[in-house]
């Protein structure tokens, strides 16, 4: 399903830090340097400064040990403001480096979430039909908060503890040449050491990351599944589910705090020897040298000691940049997948017209092997209302589904006033179309808004004359707050008929051209739905209708009927026409009516005719 990254030839960075990642590292740098540039320019700028003043630190002990040692007030003066400065100085370019930072971090996280959730509106509805909910809720979350992390980790590490140890070790062999040799076999050793964890922290954060989308599953399960869950007593396997989720998260997460924790007793066992080892050395002159001043051995011993935090951090920063480079994976597998359908690039807008649809030599499969559709041949006139019947499965809703484009035939055409739909913008098609489906969706926001989101220059009184049209005003003014009642996740708050009626008015504001009606009234009780048949029999007036229905009392006055059974149309025509024909249509009514006295019934004066 995930296309693969490209795999550019590695920087000097990537070539360090090993292929596969180098590739993400180096693009992810590349991205973020590149919009952010000026704010880590400023920050990279303090981290120079925070660099020089923490050598400046080691170095003015020397001055401060000695100024001491002597009897000139003015020169220990001078020694005390020069410590002031420094301080000063390095306290400014700290927090400069910390404000800019986090502004770059920040901006990174909301344009990289910005960015996914864009790419996932480009994509077609059979990507959201294959791909977990809580896989794409991590991606977005977990993997925007990588991508920040990493650009941090690389640019700290690699400008601001990298030139602070470089300022230090400088000062120390300034001061100390051979006790800086002895000292810097730290280096190698911690290397060494760091090779063997790393083995471990990449395999453990794959698997940390499918158990956090584990939990958010789980989550999502319950919230949408609380009545089953309930009903059937399922509390105790869902909680061993999310307990096991939690486990494995708990057990990975420590895992990777070991593996990151161990660097720091590496390091300070390594820093202990050296240390040691230069006091030893300098206390009984092995070199045959002596000190020059208490000074310049206090300036080295201070440059050693602040050397080892920016020495640690450096250490771990492999560690991090394994753990974090997962997250990092993820977000470019998301952001670089193939999309499943696209606009055309000479798309051009839809010509205006009456709303003629016609679907020809149409096959259609969402997977490779048998197909939905199979050489489907149908008109819609213009104006006129037609109804598609047939069994569950026969491929009605995946007729509506092409008619919207949110999917392409394998072989045919969709036509809508002579043009093919795949030629045509997507906003110029879906503008002239109107939709309500058997599942009907509610935004967690208000009545007005969930209605008025079909056409959201529409003025109230526009949203009341659509929710009057669908028999809804008058359980809406009876709500709490009127038409400002806020209706919960998806509707929550209100019963299935309250929620199609509220589909029904959204897609009667919309006035559009083309209407789609995929199981409109499957919610409703029989009042409701005689409510809603008088008021679609004057909405649908001039308006090309497609119908979708098992209630075939919805449908029997359509224009026509076409009936469906295993991806072909078997039959059309009126719905006398196709009794009188007493073919599958027939077999349809019967189940419904009662045989021939519901078809005496249906043909009666006085019918349902």
């Amino acid at each position: 399903m995930t296309q693969p990254i490209a795999d550019p030839k590695p920087s000097w960075l990537g070539r360090r830090l090993g292929g596969f990642r180098a590739s993400l590292i180096g693009r992810l740098l590349l991205e973020g340097l590149r919009e952010q540039g000026g704010l880590y320019a400023i920050a990279v700028t303090a981290m120079f400064a925070v660099a020089g003043t923490s050598a400046a630190t080691a170095w003015v002990m020397e001055k401060i040990i000695d100024a001491l040692n002597s009897s000139d007030r003015m020169r220990v003066t001078g020694v005390a403001l020069l410590v002031m400065a420094i301080f000063v100085a390095k306290g400014i370019a700290n927090y400069t480096q910390v404000v800019f930072m986090s502004r770059a971090g920040n901006r990174i996280v909301a344009r990289q979430q910005l960015k996914l959730y864009r790419k996932l509106m480009r994509q077609g509805v059979s990507f959201f039909n294959l791909t977990e909910s809580s896989d794409l809720l991590m991606r977005v979350t977990q993997s925007a908060q990588a991508a920040r992390g990493l650009i941090d980790l690389i640019v700290t590490s690699m400008v601001r503890d990298l030139l602070t140890l470089v300022g230090l070790i400088a000062v120390m062999v300034y001061q100390q040449p051979v006790l800086s040799m002895v000292s810097l076999i730290v280096g190698p050793a911690a290397m060494f050491g760091l090779r063997l964890i790393l083995r471990r922290v990449r395999e453990i954060m794959q698997k940390e990351m499918a158990s956090l989308a584990e939990i958010i599953k789980v989550m999502q399960e319950t919230s949408n599944g609380i009545r089953i869950i309930k009903i059937f007593s399922l509390e105790g396997r869902m909680n061993g589910r999310m307990e096991a989720a939690v486990k494995q998260v708990e057990t990975r997460a420590n895992a990777i705090s070991r593996l990151e924790a161990i660097t720091s007793p590496l390091m300070e066992t390594l820093s202990g020897f050296a240390i040691a080892g230069v006091v030893w050395l300098s206390a009984f002159g092995t070199f045959g040298g002596e000190v020059t001043t208490p000074g310049q051995l206090m300036s080295f011993v201070t440059a050693l000691l602040m050397a080892y935090e920016p020495a640690k951090r450096l250490s771990r920063m492999r560690v991090s940049i394994e753990a974090l480079s997962v997250g990092v994976r993820m977000m470019f597998e998301l952001l670089d997948q193939a999309e499943t359908i696209t606009e055309a690039e000479d798309a051009v807008d839809l010509r205006p017209g009456p709303g003629l649809v016609e679907m020809k030599g149409l096959r259609f499969a969402y997977r490779d092997g048998a197909h939905v559709l199979d050489d489907i041949e149908l008109t819609f006139p213009a104006g006129q209302t037609t109804a598609l019947v047939g069994p569950s499965g026969s491929g009605k809703s995946t007729l509506l589904n092409l008619a919207m484009r949110l999917y392409d035939p394998s072989a045919g055409t969709v036509e809508v006033d002579g043009q093919d739909i795949r030629g045509v913008t997507f906003e110029s098609l879906r503008s002239k179309m109107s939709f309500v489906g058997q599942d009907t969706f509610l935004f967690s926001t208000s009545v007005m808004e969930n209605i008025r989101v079909s056409r959201p220059d529409a003025s109230d009184e526009e949203v009341f004359e659509a929710a009057r049209a669908a028999h809804a005003h008058e359980f809406i003014e009876a709500l709490p707050q009127g038409y400002e009642t806020q209706v919960g996740e998806n509707g929550a708050f209100l019963s299935g008929g309250q929620r199609q009626r509220l589909s029904i008015a959204r897609a009667f504001l919309r006035r559009a051209e083309i209407l789609l009606l995929d199981e409109a009234t499957s919610a409703l009780d029989a009042t409701s739905e005689a409510l809603i048949k008088d008021a679609l029999a004057k909405v649908t007036e001039g308006v090309t209708t497609i119908v979708i229905a098992h209630r075939l009392s919805t449908i029997l006055e359509a224009d026509r009927i076409y009936v469906l059974d295993r991806g072909r149309v078997v039959e059309g025509g009126t719905a006398r026409e196709l009794l009188a024909a007493g073919g599958a249509f027939k077999g349809l009514f019967d189940q419904q009516f009662g045989g021939s006295a519901g078809v005496a019934g249906f043909a009666a004066p006085g019918g349902q005719d």
